[in-house]
């Protein structure tokens, strides 16, 4: 088939085109309310990504040698946020992947509320900082207890890459 150079022409403009238009549909898109926003409103993410799956993750004692002090919410988010980031870090991904996170709180006093200032506190030095600039969706949920009594905190996510 003989192509003349008005058509070869065409037809690179519009490889060129597909190309640009994949290669704009490979990154994560974030969106939120505003800049001061703790987490994205929405995050979608383009097809082909390799997408991980985090288990409820929960905190480690404070100390070994007691082990049933897990310290308070704050505490509790550090260490639970601490080994999500060192079990992605394991597979070559960081905190910035992360796209979803559920967060299960459980009311320090019984009757009381989740302490989710404190969680929040903790959840800003790992999520849109300068050095690590990504906010991920999230849900925040008040929860009656969790398997041990004095765990404060499980937090579940989805990281891509």
């Amino acid at each position: 088939m003989k192509m003349y150079p008005s058509t070869r022409c065409l037809s690179a403009a519009v490889l060129l085109g597909l190309a640009s238009s994949a290669s704009s549909q490979t990154a994560v898109t974030r969106n939120s309310s505003g800049p001061t926003a703790v987490i994205s409103s929405n995050v979608t993410v383009p097809a082909g990504m390799k997408t991980v799956y985090i288990s409820g993750t929960t905190p480690s004692p404070v100390n070994p040698a007691n082990p049933d002090d897990f310290g308070d919410t704050r505490t509790q988010t550090q260490s639970v946020l601490s080994k999500i980031k060192a079990q992605l870090e394991g597979m070559g991904m960081g905190m910035g992947d992360i796209v979803k996170l559920t967060v299960f709180l459980v009311a320090p006093t019984p009757g009381g509320r989740m302490d989710s200032a404190a969680m929040n506190d903790v959840f800003k030095t790992f999520f849109g900082t300068a050095e690590q600039p990504n906010k991920p969706a999230r849900s925040t949920i008040q929860i009656a207890a969790l398997g041990r009594p004095a765990m404060y905190v499980e937090i579940e996510g989805v990281a891509v890459k």
